[in-house]
């Protein structure tokens, strides 16, 4: 039954038919279900994608992460390169790219164990991460942003 013929026979049935509780509980996962959609608004994002270096060489296996500026409780968007240092970003599990406007970058490298000192040793800079300097704009539409590090 699709969803347009379900709400047809809804409407077919009698007004006291629909007063009880589990039959409007019911009618209402059908409707819901039957329009498609999870009901998330999701804002405007830019398609976002890009390369990532360290001093020139391709930066494989890192996490990259775009922080919207100008609003702490908005959502990052994030992503991992590949061995040649592409990279693509998504919003949502429902959605790619980062929401329109300023954003500052951090990049970290996973790690599976931490260092038995207790103290990780990041190979990229503070610069780049915990006290990212790297800011960028996302446009409505596609956006190429390469992410070009340098050690020093």
């Amino acid at each position: 039954m699709t969803a347009t013929s379900r709400i047809s026979h809804i409407m077919k049935m009698s007004p006291r038919s629909l007063t009880t509780p589990p039959l409007a509980a019911a009618i209402i996962a059908i409707i819901s279900v039957g329009c498609g959609g999870n009901g998330l608004k999701m804002p405007e994002t830019g398609e976002v994608e890009g390369t990532i270096t360290l001093d020139g060489m391709p930066l494989p296996n890192v996490s990259i992460v775009f922080q919207p500026q100008g609003d702490a409780n908005a959502r990052s968007s994030m992503g991992v390169s590949d061995e040649q240092g592409r990279y693509t970003l998504s919003y949502h599990a429902d959605k790619s790219g980062a929401l329109i406007g300023s954003h500052k970058v951090s990049v970290t490298t996973p790690t599976d164990a931490p260092d038995p000192s207790g103290q990780a040793k990041e190979p990229i800079p503070a610069k780049y991460n915990s006290k990212t300097e790297l800011v960028v704009e996302v446009a409505a539409g596609s956006n190429d942003i390469p992410l070009e590090l340098t050690s020093k």
